[in-house]
């Protein structure tokens, strides 16, 4: 009798622990530090712990005054993102700086969640945990959150993109040429679409690049990464992080995730109309569509 009610205790424990699990609130972003300093000394820092936790440093850009994004990749990164269909798109993770007041705020993105709604085979938990070691943790932030199971299914709302309904930029005749297009197009620089990295995905034929785009005058501004986040990126604490956006060559197609989703995903809490919502940058999703197209296609 006694072994009985041991046994249902415990099975009793792993059914409430399993729900929780599945109930945990993911958000797209987390806030590892907040203090008075320079942006170099947080810069050098950063890199230095980054280092030291075995990740590897691929880019890095200002998109704007106060504001810098250091992109890395990892084995466990580029592992986990061979063994994921299209899982490129998670072979980084992005960690900003921003300057706000005297202090910097250190962010980065948040392994788990993107690992769910880029639906990968792992959920980087390891990452997460590596990158909470050597940089900190105060919060998660940037959403109300979702569950694990919610986010691989995501969408803003009806008739909007999912994560497998990306934008095809352009077809080559294999993955070499494909590359070297795409290559040749972000150092020509022609549109305001430039290179910031490149990560190869071992044992597949795919690659990915982080792309900084920059705007010019009044045409160009819903392209461009300052006038973008400056209508979205309101809060306290900064979603830097967000950027820089994605160019996935997969085989001898050329990809990028829809802005509606791409957006989206980061701010998934962002109203449709009203001060600071989806409304002010209306016209962003194709004009970036257009813009990594220019990029790429020869």
């Amino acid at each position: 009798m006694r072994i009985k009610s041991v046994l249902l205790l415990a099975a009793l424990c792993i059914t409430t622990f399993s729900a929780q699990a599945a109930d945990v609130l993911l958000k797209p972003f987390v806030l590892a530090s907040q203090e008075e300093a320079t942006m170099a000394e947080k810069s050098a820092q950063t890199k230095a712990a980054l280092g030291a936790a075995g990740f590897n440093v691929v880019g890095e850009y200002s998109p704007y005054a106060g504001a810098d994004v250091i992109v890395v990749t990892s084995e466990a990164l580029k592992k986990n993102a061979a063994a994921s269909e299209h899982g490129g798109y998670g072979a980084v993770q992005r960690v900003a700086l921003t300057q706000v007041g005297k202090q910097v705020q250190v962010t980065y993105t948040n392994p788990v969640y993107m690992a769910n709604v880029y639906r990968m085979e792992g959920d980087l938990s390891a990452v997460s945990a590596a990158l909470q070691k050597s940089l900190g943790r105060i919060e998660e932030f940037g959403a109300k959150g979702m569950t694990a199971k919610a986010a691989r299914k995501y969408h803003y709302m009806i008739g909007m993109e999912y994560f497998d309904e990306p934008s095809e930029l352009a077809s080559y005749d294999s993955y070499e040429a494909a590359i070297k297009g795409v290559e040749a197009g972000l150092a020509k620089n022609s549109n305001g679409v430039s290179k910031v990295y490149r990560v190869d995905i071992p044992g597949k034929q795919e690659s990915v690049f982080g792309v900084a785009m920059k705007g010019n005058g009044d045409a160009g501004k819903y392209m461009d990464d300052h006038f973008i986040m400056s209508e979205i990126d309101f809060r306290d604490v900064k979603s830097t992080a967000h950027l820089p956006y994605e160019i996935l060559v997969s085989g001898n197609k050329v990809y990028a995730l829809y802005a509606r989703f791409r957006i989206a995903i980061n701010f998934p809490d962002l109203s449709m109309m009203g001060s600071n919502s989806f409304m002010n940058i209306m016209k962003t999703p194709e004009a970036i569509r257009l813009a990594l197209q220019g990029a790429v296609k020869q």
